[in-house]
Formats: C-alpha cells, structure tokens, sequence
C-alpha cells in the first residue's frame, strides 16, 4: 500500500499506541461486551498496562502508519511457547486495524513483518488466537498461511458468554518433518 510506513515503537511512543489501540478495538469489538468494551479498554489499554508492555523485553509492538495517521498495531512475543509443540516459536498476541485501514493490505504487511521477526529469532513457528466468529479474519489467516489446530474459551467476566470461543491458529515456518526452512518473504 502506497503511504504505508511501520514502526517498531519504545515506551515514549505509548500515547499515540493508546489512541491507536483503543480506536481499532473499537472499531471491531465492542459488541462483545455487556459494558461496551469498557472494562477491557481500561485493563488493556490504559497508559500504564501498554507502558508496562512496552517495557517488557519479551514484547514488540509496531505502529501501522497510513500517510501521517496511524491506523492499526502489532504485538508480538518474542519467546511463546505453544503447549504441545516442540521447539521455539513467536505468537501475535495483537493485531488490530482501524475499520477504514481495514482490507488495505495493511494487515498482510504486518503478518510479513512477524514472520521476518520470527526468522530473525530463529523460531519455527508463529501461532496466535482469533474470535471463533470472526470469519473474515480467520478467512484472512487461513490465506496467510495458518492453519486452526484447537479452541480457547475466554473467562472475561463482561464478556458475552456466546462471544468467548477463540480458534488456536499455526503457521510453520519450517517443514515440521524434516526442518527443512521455507522462503520467508523479505527476511534479514
């Protein structure tokens, strides 16, 4: 997408990662919660929880930037293991757009950008969770590369009991049969 800059933000970035966050949850999940999102914007998103997370070594966040507006965000964790799989692997704990930056191209740019942050770490896989009735965005996983391998039921005490099913998702970067590595698309 033409315009389109990311950044690998640091702690004194956390205002503009908060406007950010708390407009592309918005945007998409809201419906979700008996207190339109509330209690989960100000656990997750607050200045203090995102500057912490900012400060934690294991954790990457990256600012979408369309022209000069920022439109969506990615965190990653560095060091995810995932229960029954052998080996190192990264997870996308985060990937967020706002509605308008959404179907851009926007978020294939920054599952590419996790990928060559996997390979850069040497992981062999890359593994996250989506909201089992977010078609779309599992749709988009799926084209990515991913693969669902199990459920995950969320315990928010908000959240609306039939909106809690996620979808464990995988995507090998490496034949997991003979370790062989594939093509990562611009590695470094």
């Amino acid at each position: 997408m033409e315009g389109l800059q990311i950044k690998k933000l640091e702690v004194a970035d956390v205002v503009g990662l908060r406007e950010v966050a708390v407009e592309a949850y918005s945007d998409h999940y809201l419906s979700l919660w008996y207190d339109q999102g509330n209690w989960y914007l100000e656990k997750y998103f607050s200045i203090e929880k995102l500057r912490d997370e900012l400060s934690d070594q294991n954790a990457r966040f990256y600012l979408a930037f369309h022209n000069t507006e920022g439109v969506g965000f990615l965190k990653l964790n560095i060091d995810a293991s995932l229960p029954g799989f052998d080996g190192s692997a990264l997870e996308i704990e985060r990937i967020y757009l706002k509605k308008a930056a959404s179907g851009k191209g926007i978020g294939r740019q920054l599952v590419n950008l996790a990928e060559e942050v996997a390979a850069k770490h040497n992981k062999g896989l890359i593994w996250l969770k989506a909201m089992d009735t977010s078609e779309g965005p599992i749709a988009f996983y799926e084209k990515m590369g991913f693969k669902i391998i199990g459920t995950h039921v969320l315990r928010h005490p908000l959240m609306k009991e039939e909106l809690r099913g996620m979808v464990l998702m995988v995507k090998f970067l490496h034949d997991p049969v003979s370790s062989r590595p594939k093509i990562i698309f611009n590695a470094r």
